[in-house]
């Protein structure tokens, strides 16, 4: 632990130096809580993919970058008098206890998995009728990626019984919702088009809550599987002094599916 406080106290105050008015980094300073949220986002996605691809030995590093996001807005609130680095840790500590009565209370610890999602969904709930967050969809952060967000947005409309029965349901709506996305594809009206396809995606995401699939996850994974395939169409190519733009979408379309074919023997 002392090695611990140490770091983050030299963290801190390089965040401090650099900031500086007089003597910091021009960037740094004239930096603000809107400017940085796109990059703790970005770190925080850069965590995830270090995890994904098991790079252990980067995954110090991005943690660390993760946490100077937190170190920096923490600075920009201290210069503000609005808290400071102690106050955010403290923060968490006490929601991480209050969080966790059956580890740090008198509640027993003999209940199921299932229960303490519930019993912590109940806590949640009380913390968010103390801010006075009283609608059932309050508190859902905006900043959230689209997908995650529609997610939690439905998984709370469902805890009130704003929810389908069963998937079949919801593949009806899918259905319902392509017919309409194909409708405004044909009215010429960019708009409305943009808006058809965002329900669309809304509904996806309502199936996968359903099959308890996570949906980033799973486009992560379709992402990755579309990166490798193409990167084989390419090594394929290169073999033959090509390049992609060189070939037909017939050719690469064969060598797709012979990569395809690859995966599964």
């Amino acid at each position: 632990m002392s090695d611990a406080s140490e770091e983050t106290r030299r963290l801190i105050a390089i965040m401090a130096a650099l900031r500086d008015p007089r003597t910091g980094c021009p960037w740094d300073i004239e930096q603000d809580f809107a400017t940085i949220a796109p990059y703790t986002i970005e770190e925080a996605h850069e965590v995830a993919d270090a995890i994904a691809r098991q790079a252990w030995d980067e995954l110090p590093g991005e943690l660390g970058d993760l946490l100077l996001q937190v170190v920096f807005h923490a600075q920009m609130a201290s210069e503000k008098g609005m808290f400071d680095f102690a106050d955010a840790a403290r923060a968490i500590s006490d929601k991480l206890v209050a969080r966790h009565p059956h580890v740090f209370g008198d509640e027993s610890r003999e209940k199921s998995a299932e229960q303490q999602v519930k019993d912590w969904e109940a806590i949640k709930a009380q913390e968010r009728a103390a801010k006075a967050e009283r609608g059932t969809l309050d508190g859902v952060a905006l900043g959230l990626p689209a997908l995650t967000r529609a997610v939690k947005l439905q998984n709370r409309a469902a805890r009130v019984g704003f929810d389908w029965p069963a998937t079949d349901q919801v593949l009806d709506k899918l259905r319902e919702e392509t017919a309409e996305l194909v409708a405004a594809r044909d009215s010429a009206d960019p708009g409305h088009l943009a808006e058809e396809f965002g329900d669309l995606l809304f509904v996806m995401a309502n199936l996968a809550r359903h099959l308890r699939i996570d949906p980033e996850e799973a486009l992560r994974g379709a992402n990755a599987k579309f990166t490798r395939r193409f990167q084989s169409i390419e090594a394929a190519l290169a073999a033959q002094s090509r390049r992609p733009q060189d070939s037909t979408l017939e050719e690469m379309d064969a060598l797709w599916d012979a990569a395809k074919a690859a995966e599964k023997t």
